[in-house]
């Protein structure tokens, strides 16, 4: 199995314990997320966002919808929190999510760590399409808080 590894950061100009907050509430998540997949959260709300909560949700990967359940296995407010793939399209998915205060502000640190299922299948799927579509995604993303954080670095 081959662990791959996605890497960015973002800049915005709003102190540490409000972006932190803004992520730990889970409902947020679809705010961050393209509308091309569909993402719908299947756990009741409030989540209480704390070291072993289960998150499940629906993704659309191409016309097919997919479960989804995370594990949130760290989390350290303001600092970060780690979220664990136990269900879902890929055979391991775990994300990294830092925020340090910077210049005012917040730099917003993102490292996922992932394989695909399928073995070389599944690698030539991640060289057509997924490295791209996760690119894609936080670039979404990217813009979406640009646009609810004027003003800081994109």
């Amino acid at each position: 199995m081959r662990v791959h590894e996605f890497v960015c950061e973002q800049s915005v100009p709003r102190p540490r314990p409000e972006v932190f907050d803004f992520f730990a509430r889970p409902e947020n998540l679809a705010r961050l997320t393209p509308p091309w997949l569909g993402f719908r959260i299947l756990t009741p709300s409030p989540i209480a966002m704390k070291e072993g909560a289960l998150i499940d949700y629906v993704v659309r990967l191409g016309p097919l919808p997919t479960r989804w359940r995370t594990l949130i296995t760290s989390y350290e407010p303001p600092a970060r929190f780690v979220d664990e793939q136990l269900a879902g399209p890929y055979s391991f998915w775990h994300h990294t999510h830092t925020f340090v205060e910077r210049d005012g502000g917040t730099l917003i640190g993102d490292r996922v760590r992932y394989a695909l299922p399928f073995g070389p299948l599944g690698e030539a799927a991640h060289a057509l399409a997924i490295r791209r579509q996760l690119r894609a995604i936080f670039a979404h993303r990217r813009r979406v808080l640009a646009g609810l954080y004027p003003g800081g670095a994109t």
